[in-house]
């Protein structure tokens, strides 16, 4: 039943899809709440979000840097944006804000907090960053997609309850991915590194990539569009091309996924019950990615590779020996499994109806 008055709702995340998938995600589970958006310009929200809901965007930087003239004009923009979130709360009668961490969440919290407004912060990462460490105890509940980050913000309410992944994700089959024409009976291998960061792994992949092919491997390789010897192998077994729109299939057929450890790409191969061999970003904020991948290893869902331990010749025996042992890769399917929560949206929805209403 529709309220007459219906609830609004701010929703704080910007950036990447690791920030916005997820509280896209949750949003649709929001129908009978008003809501919009808040971003900044030029980012991945000013595509994606416009065609569903309200967006308001302020100028905001990154708040890491060394003590200098930087962070006096840091911190003089961050109390503008602030004031602008508490105009933009105020103006639109806003009963609440949730938000999925990064510099965004700052003026969103804070703006809420001297509203006496309540705040959702969800942290996808098992380590949470900065911005979720420093004002978690100002909002009044923190979501959590590792158990792993419980203890780290022992100081705040918490808990975990998933990272929500788009709804492709929850719907696709292994038979979708005809348009990529791969032999249904051929290993395949995904590369998924994505845009940034990923040029080091291109490279080590396609100097492994003969020898797999010689096993009978196909390599579907997301190369991202920073990488410029993206074209320089060409094989009948090699399929490669910056992105990929339908991801949930890609790795559901996948026999193997070699990949960064951002929280949203480790979501996926969750959900999709995909065996990985993962490389974190070495340059992510605070080594982050190389908490997320701990965690997969020790359930028993990946294999780790440090990029500045790894060589060709460790990345090929890797990926024979797993491609050669069906067993093993269907215990590290399963473990992956294991670690997914399906319903999080849903979670993360519900846990949003009870702060902002006030229920127990």
């Amino acid at each position: 039943m529709l309220r007459e008055t219906p609830i609004r709702l701010l929703v704080a995340a910007s950036g990447t899809g690791g920030h916005l998938f997820p509280a896209i995600a949750t949003a649709a589970h929001l129908s009978d709440y008003e809501i919009e958006w808040l971003g900044t310009p030029d980012r991945l929200e000013t595509q994606l979000v416009p065609e569903q809901y309200f967006l308001h965007t302020i100028s905001l930087g990154g708040l890491q840097g060394r003590l200098g003239l930087g962070t006096v004009r840091r911190l003089g923009q961050l109390l503008r944006s602030i004031l602008q979130v508490r105009q933009i709360l105020k103006q639109g009668n806003f009963q609440g804000v949730f938000t999925t961490g990064g510099y965004i969440a700052a003026p969103a919290i804070i703006a809420a907090r001297s509203l006496g407004l309540p705040s959702i912060l969800h942290e996808s990462n098992a380590l949470p960053g900065k911005v979720t460490r420093w004002l978690s105890p100002w909002c009044s509940m923190v979501a959590l997609g590792f158990e792993a980050a419980l203890p780290r913000l022992s100081r705040a309410k918490s808990i975990c309850v998933g990272t929500p992944v788009r709804s492709q994700f929850l719907a696709a089959s292994k038979t979708l991915l005809e348009d990529l024409a791969i032999p249904n009976s051929a290993p395949l291998v995904a590369v998924v590194g994505g845009s940034q960061g990923a040029v080091a792994v291109n490279q080590l992949v396609r100097q492994c990539a003969p020898a797999w092919f010689e096993a009978g491997a196909w390599i579907v390789h997301l190369t991202g569009d920073n990488d410029p010897e993206a074209d320089s192998l060409e094989h009948s077994q090699y399929i490669h091309m910056p992105f990929y729109n339908n991801m949930a299939a890609l790795l559901k057929r996948s026999d193997l996924v070699i990949s960064r450890a951002g929280a949203g790409t480790l979501t996926e191969l969750a959900v999709t019950k995909t065996p990985s061999i993962l490389i974190p970003y070495p340059y992510a904020a605070e080594d982050h990615q190389a908490y997320n991948a701990a965690a997969f290893a020790a359930a028993g869902a990946a294999q780790v590779c440090r990029q500045s331990e790894l060589t060709p010749e460790i990345l090929r025996d890797k990926v024979l020996n797993l491609l050669e042992s069906r067993d093993r890769l269907q215990q590290m399917a399963t473990a992956s499994g294991g670690l997914a929560i399906m319903d999080s949206a849903e979670r993360l929805a519900e846990l949003v109806q009870r702060v902002i209403e006030g229920k127990p």
